[in-house]
């Protein structure tokens, strides 16, 4: 497409727009490595005027525009390779009010989740959100692609947050939602349709969120097992004497990739196939009956239960510095969900089917597996191409979607669509709901304009 770049700038002022190649690169993609960057410029929004000015010049000159935040997703959701406008809401980063009453706080999108944990900790709060990449992700982000990551078991995913949204459609019209209400029974509540909407139906450009108590003093423990079946044994055991915070898993190739990149001592004396790290709120009388009881079901082999602040710190470091440390190697990810009694039926499948069809690849699991949420990662041989290396994985990703459709489950647990798993979404929705996807995209963006091409085909 042909942007007039004299008039953008005129709109949006000079010292807002970009189009050095080095830049346009940067803010052209987010994590995935699959897509060439190739946006026409990138814009920083500082105003929700300035954005509706943006959206309604971009009508009229047929212009495409990608939201960009922290451009920490794995879906492709914020690549720009087709000329587009990139639109980063990096410079809309204001806490803008805070009611303690409520408990809610207003913010701007390009608030990083990091330090609305932070800024909720000072209030005497908790913003419970947490995943590996809050230090640079953005809450605009999160709401857009709906971001769950380590909490979920107890907490929820960020919709549960959203007390209230302005966005800005792609017909150029603000829509103020719900304004933090609690209750508020009048009608179609559009609030929700842009959670998760990965920016295609409008930009989100603020937010109110809902903060709540903190929990109490939390502890970790990291736990050896050999079979990954054996991994919802051990979270059931743990259910039944503590309250739970967080329940991950990985697999040793994980921890291999993390002690290669990081100087980390290893967290137990011996290796086994899988771990898992059980984060809890309530006595320790209660975790050791939980591990004993794993280790006479022969569940479990080892375990380190942390004695402090800072080692339950450490212990988190082997699970949430996974993602960064296969990144080197262009890892084609499967984010997947069943229903958690599901779990160990789904990953006896997916596991032999991947083997089977994988076996000169480097498989690396992981995940939530708490929330039923599992990640599946292939690893790119070095000697491979990008190209036929995602050509490939698309094929046997077929026969996975396969098996978790059978299984009554998601494509896309909290990664969201995307352009990766934009053409696989009709293994977790039906026909008729891609229909009305569509129709909805164009209610609320007419000229589709808003994040083309993601999420659902044109």
């Amino acid at each position: 497409m042909t942007i007039d770049l004299i008039a953008l700038a005129r709109v949006v002022g000079e010292e807002n727009l970009v189009t050095d190649p080095a830049e346009l690169a940067v803010y052209g993609t987010d994590w995935t490595r699959f897509f060439e960057p190739a946006p026409g410029a990138v814009v920083f929004a500082r105003s929700t005027q300035q954005v509706i000015d943006l959206v309604l010049h971009a009508r009229t000159h047929r212009i495409a525009l990608v939201p960009s935040g922290g451009r920490t997703g794995l879906s492709g959701g914020a690549v720009a390779a087709d000329g587009e406008v990139v639109v980063s809401f990096e410079k809309m980063d204001r806490i803008l009010d805070f009611n303690r009453t409520d408990s809610l706080v207003r913010i701007e999108p390009g608030v990083v989740t990091a330090r609305l944990q932070s800024w909720a900790e000072e209030q005497g709060l908790f913003y419970p959100v947490d995943f590996a990449s809050a230090g640079s992700s953005e809450i605009g982000g999160n709401i857009a692609t709906n971001a769950g990551g380590i909490k979920v078991l107890r907490y929820g995913m960020t919709r549960r947050y959203v007390a209230g949204l302005k966005v800005v459609t792609g017909a150029g019209e603000l829509l103020d939602l719900n304004r933090g209400l609690t209750k508020n029974a009048t009608g179609y509540d559009f609030r929700h349709l842009f959670v998760g909407s990965e920016g295609t139906l409008g930009f989100i450009v603020e937010a109110t969120m809902q903060l709540v108590p903190p929990p109490g003093p939390l502890a970790v423990a990291l736990l050896a097992t050999p079979k990954m079946q054996d991994v919802m044994s051990i979270l059931a055991a743990w259910r039944e004497k503590l309250p739970l915070t967080a329940f991950e898993f990985f697999s040793d190739r994980a921890l291999a990739h993390v002690l290669s990149r990081h100087e980390m001592p290893r967290p137990l004396k011996g290796s086994s196939a899988f771990y898992a790290l059980v984060e809890f709120e309530g006595d320790r009388e209660g975790a050791m009956e939980a591990f004993e009881a794993c280790v006479e079901k022969g569940w479990v082999t080892d375990g380190v239960l942390s004695q402090s602040e800072g080692q339950r710190t450490d212990l988190w470091r082997y699970r949430e510095y996974i993602s960064e440390s296969i990144s080197p190697h262009t890892p084609y990810k499967n984010d997947i969900s069943v229903r958690i009694s599901r779990v160990p039926a789904l990953l006896g499948e997916v596991d032999a089917t991947v083997q089977a069809r994988y076996p000169d690849f480097e498989i690396v699991w992981f995940g939530h597996i708490g929330d039923g949420n599992v990640h599946l990662n292939i690893l790119k041989p070095a000697d491979w191409s990008v190209k036929d290396f995602k050509r490939e994985c698309e094929q046997v990703s077929e026969e996975v979607l396969a098996i978790v459709r059978r299984f009554e489950g998601s494509i896309s647990a909290e990664h969201g669509v995307g352009l990766i798993k934009r053409d696989q979404l009709h293994f977790s929705r039906s026909e008729e709901e891609i229909r009305l996807l569509r129709s909805v995209k164009r209610l609320f963006d007419p000229d589709g304009i808003m994040n083309p091409g993601k999420l659902i085909s044109p």
